[in-house]
């Protein structure tokens, strides 16, 4: 007869996971924080915890063979002589030279130019191959004002004065030497090969009504021509939405905090900011208040993925959405086709976030010029064209199905949450109830 004592199955922490025992060994053997790029990876609240509601008996369906649903956004209609005209609603976010290699950079231009929408700059100033192949390029005007000059604010089409981003609001940028090519030291004014960091504020204001000033002084040089748009992280985005406003903005851009970056702490991007989701509503009802809504446009972005993201996005009220990381993963970033190559940095396919160390084996995240040569930019192009042109006409299908002729016309009755959390950021009904958690019930 056996008599020995029955053992228990070994039981992990939760809270002490194998993750986070594998970063403590990490910080305790080397002493420094771990530094990388992309956005949050927990689990957050997200757009997949709204679902639509289609038409059925008390709504009548469109036809998506024989009846329009509209896409066309304007942006930047309340002060700009020239607003912005996209025939979709899905923008390309700011990714710096610099951060990515030119040929990625070109390849967004060329797909945002066949899909017929906008790219934008980011940090580190404006590339010929990025402004000669963008019908509508956004200039980004950041705190360190790397690169920046009058005859390129002047070039572009608009401009996007950067105060704060989702993955880091707070937080300046940081782009490390490896990746500080001759090219890219010469446009930001920096040495070759020395560690880059930005500053997290803007040396010329402290405010809003500082900012009104410089805002002014925009337009003066360019005219008046240009819209302004506002970029914040998702911290405080009911009053951030209201003082861009009051600043004079044009368009405001909120971030979540799924939202991506080239390299900041990853302390930063788990543990600072908000989702993306809990960041729209705040912000619309500021604009609401103000009697501002679809005056001054809003463009959210953080983690928008597919056609369902952006149709609810311009559900719960936003006028476009911008797309960082999913743009990057079209052109080929994170491609099974390299996990050889993957796994010899120590990561996979899906994984790869050491975007800073400028090793992508795809030829995106890089300054290496035999890595970059990998990326074909007119073969990426078209796939980002073919990726945008899919998300636009999976938001199409949705609308339709809504009995909506144009996608801004999707509104926060056609959805429901299937979370308590998720029901209260995006202030819609518990599905199976009329319930807002937060909201008082009569």
């Amino acid at each position: 007869m056996d008599t020995e004592t029955p053992r228990t199955t070994p039981r992990q922490s939760a809270t002490f996971d194998d993750y986070t025992l594998s970063e403590i060994r990490r910080a305790a053997s080397t002493g420094i924080y771990d530094i990388r790029g992309g956005g949050a990876k927990r689990r957050l609240p997200h757009f997949d915890d709204l679902l639509f509601l289609g038409a059925s008996m008390s709504r009548y369906p469109l036809e998506g063979y024989r009846e329009k649903c509209g896409t066309d956004v304007v942006l930047g209609t309340r002060f700009a002589k020239k607003p912005i005209e996209l025939k979709i609603p899905i923008t390309i976010a700011g990714m710096s030279f610099g951060s990515l290699s030119g040929q990625a950079k070109e390849a967004l231009g060329r797909g945002a130019n066949l899909a017929g929408t906008s790219t934008t700059t980011g940090d580190g100033g404006m590339t010929v191959e990025e402004r000669g192949h963008s019908k509508t390029l956004v200039y980004q005007y950041l705190p360190s004002r790397y690169g920046m000059n009058p005859d390129d604010l002047r070039k572009a089409d608009a401009i996007e004065i950067v105060v704060g981003q989702g993955a880091k609001p707070g937080g300046g940028g940081m782009l490390l030497g490896q990746k500080i090519s001759d090219r890219v030291a010469e446009m930001r004014a920096l040495p070759k090969g020395i560690d880059q960091r930005s500053a997290c504020r803007h040396p010329d204001w402290t405010g809003p009504d500082d900012l009104e000033i410089k805002i002014l002084e925009l337009r003066e040089i360019t005219n008046w021509e240009k819209p302004i748009y506002i970029k914040v992280g998702g911290a405080r985005p009911y009053y951030d939405t209201a003082l861009a406003v009051k600043a004079g903005a044009d368009v405001v851009v909120v971030d979540g905090m799924q939202g991506g970056t080239a390299a900041t702490q990853e302390v930063f991007i788990e543990h600072v900011g908000q989702p993306t989701l809990a960041c729209i509503r705040p912000a619309v009802q500021a604009l609401q208040d103000l009697g501002m809504h679809r005056k001054v446009q809003l463009i959210l972005s953080g983690g928008i993925r597919n056609g369902a993201d952006v149709g609810k996005a311009l559900a719960l009220g936003a006028d476009a959405v911008s797309i960082g990381t999913a743009a990057l993963v079209a052109l080929g970033d994170n491609d099974p086709h390299w996990e050889d190559e993957y796994r010899k940095l120590g990561t996979t396919a899906g994984a790869y976030d050491d975007w800073h160390e400028g090793r992508d084996p795809a030829g995106i995240t890089t300054q290496d010029p035999e890595l970059a040569k990998r990326l074909d930019p007119v073969l990426a192009g078209r796939r980002l064209a073919n990726y945008l042109k899919v998300m636009t006409l999976e938001a199409q299908t949705i609308a339709r199905a809504c009995g909506k002729t144009h996608l801004h016309n999707l509104e926060p009755e056609d959805l429901v949450a299937l979370t308590v959390e998720a029901s209260a950021m995006a202030r819609v009904p518990l599905a199976g109830t009329d319930w807002i958690p937060g909201q008082t019930r009569y």
